[in-house]
């Protein structure tokens, strides 16, 4: 790691760190924080994923439906409109539409094999993604000249590296440069992160082989076709299998770094807090080592 010791990192001229963990444990709350403070650098992978390597797919995506639209056609073919996302560290719903969710086509869904032609998409633009942080810690520092640097992942960032292999290029790259940070949260967050999705299910994106096995799961426990399938009922139980899926993933990425939980990190309210929490991280790793 970067900083082995708390003093490490208290007295590091520039501090860098990537924070990792389910959606909805604080990683862009603490991102946003440190941003607002004037002395970070705020690298958002979803906000890259979605203007760097998605963006052509989702204004497509866009077009496609606006030229159903015989007025909007015929504005779209000579030129007369521009159609573009307006994505956001804190909106990100274009991306998320983009990927969108399998099944019945007249509820909204895809058919099974553009759902997964998306997915390898958005797999192959997260860990392009992922790799562009090293440059951006530089970028950070030499266009705007920020010495702290924050990393805030995507949920799904545990689906596109394998943390048991030691020589991962990605994992590497990311440890040999950042403090990897895992945000755990505990049973009762996993409850309330369910009940959340179950009010309002949103795309997400996962491992093809975690893809096949709950699709295939799911249509033989319910006796159904592809096209008979809700897109929100599948993305809902689909989630809920995801959760106890990443738990093991994410743990095995913490041993290239250190742990917070969600309930210390909900306390964060300033710079100053955030240092004593990633201080007091290091040194419960020092004294378990």
């Amino acid at each position: 790691m970067i900083y082995k010791t708390a003093k490490d990192w208290r007295t590091a001229d520039r501090k860098r760190v990537l924070l990792f963990g389910m959606s909805g444990l604080g990683k862009t709350h603490l991102s946003n924080m440190l941003r607002a403070s004037g002395n970070w650098f705020h690298y958002s992978i979803d906000y890259r994923i979605g203007t760097r390597y998605m963006g052509e797919h989702i204004a497509d995506n866009f077009k496609r439906e606006a030229m159903k639209n015989p007025f909007l056609r015929d504005l779209l073919r000579s030129d007369s409109i521009y159609v573009a996302s307006n994505i956001t560290f804190n909106n990100l719903a274009p991306l998320s539409t983009y990927l969108g969710k399998p099944g019945d086509l007249e509820k909204g869904g895809l058919p099974y094999a553009e759902y997964l032609r998306r997915q390898q998409q958005h797999r192959v633009a997260e860990v392009a993604s992922l790799l562009d942080t090293i440059p951006f810690i530089e970028r950070a520092k030499d266009l705007y000249d920020y010495d702290n640097f924050v990393c805030d992942s995507g949920g799904s960032i545990c689906e596109v590296v394998d943390a048991e292999d030691p020589g991962d290029p990605v994992m590497t790259a990311l440890a040999d440069n950042l403090l990897l940070v895992w945000i755990k949260g505990s049973a009762a967050h996993t409850e309330e992160l369910i009940r959340r999705f179950d009010k309002s299910p949103k795309p997400m994106c996962y491992s093809h082989d975690f893809l096949d096995r709950v699709w295939e799961e799911y249509l033989s426990q319910n006796n159904l076709l592809e096209n008979d399938v809700d897109p929100d009922d599948f993305v809902r139980w689909a989630y809920s299998q995801a959760l106890e899926h990443r738990q093991p993933r994410y743990a095995a990425m913490a041993d290239w770094g250190v742990t917070v939980t969600a309930e210390d990190v909900a306390k964060v309210t300033s710079p100053a807090v955030f240092d004593d929490l990633i201080a007091d991280a290091l040194e419960k790793l020092c004294d378990q080592n």
